[in-house]
């Protein structure tokens, strides 16, 4: 376990699915979907990571006329791994859960990194002619709730939890003291999230 399988692990549980389907045989699926016009930069940055852990060339797929691009692995025994180290199948509502040996460990924040880059956004607020970052992500009714909030807690962030409908939450950081804290203890390896962090 390292860094770089943690911020995997993080994607994962944003906008990714393990499945294993089929009756008389049985077919494994990794799968990761990314909006294809602002996430162009990262698209590969994710490819490239599953290259170095896997040894694996992920399977690039565009939906036409949908601004989203998939990742896929077919792979059983990289499949088969994630799921020993604690991840769950398809469907996550209600079960995603972010593994063990992660949760107790300091790379918890690499997979806050991993989560926030695909379910997360640096906002830019407008307050009366005034400019100011909110960092803002939205996490489905599952055990990681509490665990993203346990996480936030460790490291004193100051945020707020707002329940926005069908369970969701948004974890919600403003300002940017709270901006610098994350560029300098989490991190980001999504592009439009490193340029807006940039602007404070």
């Amino acid at each position: 376990m390292d860094k770089r399988l943690a911020e995997f692990v993080g994607i994962l549980l944003g906008d990714g699915s393990l499945s294993i389907y089929g009756t008389k045989k049985k077919y494994y699926r990794l799968k990761i979907s990314f909006n294809s016009r602002d996430d162009k930069e990262y698209i590969f940055y994710v490819k490239n990571l599953i290259r170095e852990l896997f040894s694996e060339e992920a399977i690039l797929k565009y939906r036409e006329n949908e601004n989203t691009a998939d990742l896929y692995l077919f792979k059983r025994e990289i499949i088969r791994s994630l799921v020993d180290i604690g991840l769950v199948l398809s469907p996550k509502w209600n079960r995603a859960i972010i593994p063990e040996c992660l949760i107790n460990s300091d790379l918890d924040v690499f997979v806050l990194r991993g989560y926030f880059d695909t379910d997360g956004c640096v906002a830019i607020i407008n307050n009366n002619g005034i400019k100011y970052p909110r960092l803002e992500m939205k996490v489905s009714p599952s055990p990681m709730q509490k665990q993203f909030i346990k996480i936030l807690q460790k490291y004193h962030f100051h945020f707020g939890v707002y329940d926005i409908g069908k369970g969701k939450v948004r974890i919600q950081m403003n300002g940017i003291k709270q901006l610098r804290k994350w560029s300098n203890l989490i991190g980001f390896s999504n592009k439009k999230n490193m340029d807006k962090s940039l602007l404070f």
